[in-house]
């Protein structure tokens, strides 16, 4: 292969993609759900090897057939092929900044020139190069990296980060195991339970951290599909605490304080956890309403309908109900859990009033305007029963701001069904005569669903519903034809062929009298 190489520069290509083949195997082990385990990491080293090897043979002969350009890129693709190997292996970090230090400068330098294309690949590159450049380095120790810093690096994207990832969790689980020494007690609505286990806290640990990431100065520039990320981060992290806990507990026996501390914990992070369950729900309902107000803008986009935020209402009030078991079912109630309570219970109903109000709607949509104008009513009522509860908590919370704009659009909508239904009303009589006018027998070649004759043990109106667009049919005519069985064709094939047997000794004689005798 390498003589024809020489002979022929786009020869060079194989060598190219033997390298990217042995580096492409490498990251298909290391992108594996559960991590490679022993043989699989000796597999993706060795592919590893095979690509630096490639990479290097690619370096010398474009060295020797390529220009100064390609030349230089060749040898910054060898380097940062030498950096992956030395970065997966764990050992040599300074040979290995070296490399990624030497594949930087180059595509810095090459950046600087050419067409456009290629002067934005050169900057992805060197973009992608500078987190395993500031990692190298703080292994070295010739730079302190917070963990804030590095969680920042591990949210960039790019090939060049993809075993970066993999050392940032290593490197995040050992951060959290010393931070996590310092995390001995759990605080919970006045509540401070004390916590033993490593792998608890840990798992709290890194429940906290991601909770500052939903609920920090940095949050409003988050999206929505983010942040649903994080909030499934934190249940893994949350349910992982449990388990913890709840081993402890069957391994607790019958000491009764640490049983008591235990059950304590375990209580405070399932409320948690049902809290965070809660601004979860509350963030897909603010999605479902986004895409509900942008029906008319947005034809491709899926759109809301009423039903299923109901659906999510009644999750929410599964959610705050749940929170009240949990805090109402302590032997010592504090403040904190009777504020918590009444708090939740004003939250239950305010969705109580967010999910008649949406109800309402479906109700409207579907042309019911008696059902729609009551659920309206009962919606206003509701939100002005909620209203009133969290003015009295003294709290600037946007949830007042929420109901206050549902009380003005429960108003608005009551008036809307209001007259909708008399100008139905109105309408009705012609609208029925219109529509009796246009029943016919059969129909005509228009396919229907079914006829009324098919439908005489379904109570429902027909004729004059709103919902019904095409006019209603009787039946179809003329009637198809049916099969119904007639009597049996036989034939007597066999009866010309049986002798029957004489039967006139069977039959009845004439007696004859003594005249008839001479006459024979």
């Amino acid at each position: 292969m390498i003589y024809f190489i020489w002979k022929e520069n786009r020869f060079l290509h194989l060598v190219l993609y033997s390298a990217e083949r042995a580096w492409s195997h490498a990251m298909e082990k290391r992108q594996l759900p559960d991590g490679p385990n022993a043989r699989q990491r000796i597999y993706l080293i060795g592919r590893l090897r095979k690509a630096v090897k490639w990479a290097d043979l690619f370096s010398r002969l474009c060295a020797a057939k390529g220009d100064s350009r390609t030349s230089l890129e060749a040898e910054a693709y060898a380097a940062y092929m030498n950096g992956n190997l030395l970065f997966e292996q764990d050992r040599t970090w300074d040979t290995a900044l070296k490399n990624f230090i030497s594949a930087r400068a180059v595509y810095e330098e090459l950046g600087k020139y050419g067409d456009l294309e290629n002067q934005l690949l050169c900057r992805e590159r060197v973009e992608e190069l500078e987190p395993s450049i500031r990692y190298c380095r703080h292994k070295i120790g010739q730079s302190n990296l917070q963990t804030s810093d590095l969680l920042q690096i591990g949210e960039m994207e790019g090939p060049a980060l993809d075993l970066f990832k993999t050392k940032l969790e290593a490197v995040m689980a050992e951060a959290r195991s010393q931070q996590a020494a310092s995390l001995t007690e759990f605080y919970w609505l006045g509540h401070k339970f004390p916590i033993s286990n490593a792998k608890t806290r840990v798992a709290i640990l890194k429940a906290q951290e991601l909770e500052q990431d939903l609920h920090g100065p940095s949050a409003d520039s988050l999206s929505a599909e983010k942040k649903l990320v994080i909030f499934d981060k934190i249940f893994t992290a949350y349910h992982e605490a449990r388990s913890s806990i709840r081993s402890d507990l069957v391994s607790a026996g019958s000491a009764d304080s640490v049983k008591d501390d235990l059950s304590g914990l375990d209580k405070a992070v399932s409320a948690v956890l049902a809290q965070r369950t809660m601004e979860r729900n509350q963030l897909l309902v603010t999605i479902a309403k986004s895409k509900l107000t942008r029906r008319c803008e947005d034809k491709n986009e899926k759109v809301t309908r009423p039903e299923e935020l109901v659906r999510l209402y009644d999750l929410l009030l599964q959610n705050t109900s749940d929170l009240s078991d949990l805090v109402s079912s302590g032997r010592d109630t504090k403040h904190e859990e009777v504020a918590f309570s009444e708090n939740c219970a004003a939250r239950n109903l305010a969705f109580r009033a967010q999910r008649c109000f949406y109800l309402a709607k479906s109700y409207s949509l579907a042309g019911k305007r008696t059902e729609a104008y009551v659920l309206y009513c009962r919606a206003r009522s509701l939100a002005e029963n909620a209203l009133q509860k969290f003015q009295s908590f003294n709290n600037t919370d946007e949830m007042i701001k929420e109901l206050k704009t549902l009380y003005g659009e429960c108003r608005s909508n009551i008036c809307i069904e209001h007259a909708s239904a008399i100008l139905e009303a109105e309408k009705a009589p012609e609208n029925l005569s219109k529509k009796v006018s246009a029943i016919s027998l059969s129909g005509g070649d228009k396919k229907v669903e079914k006829y009324l004759l098919e439908k005489l043990d379904a109570y429902e109106s027909v004729v004059g519903d709103a919902n019904v667009k095409a006019p209603p049919r009787i039946g179809v005519f003329p009637p198809a034809f049916q099969a119904i069985p007639r009597n049996p064709i036989i034939l007597d094939l066999a009866y010309n062929y049986i002798d029957f047997p004489s039967l006139e000794n069977r039959m009845k004689k004439d007696k004859k009298g003594f005249i008839s005798r001479l006459w024979r």
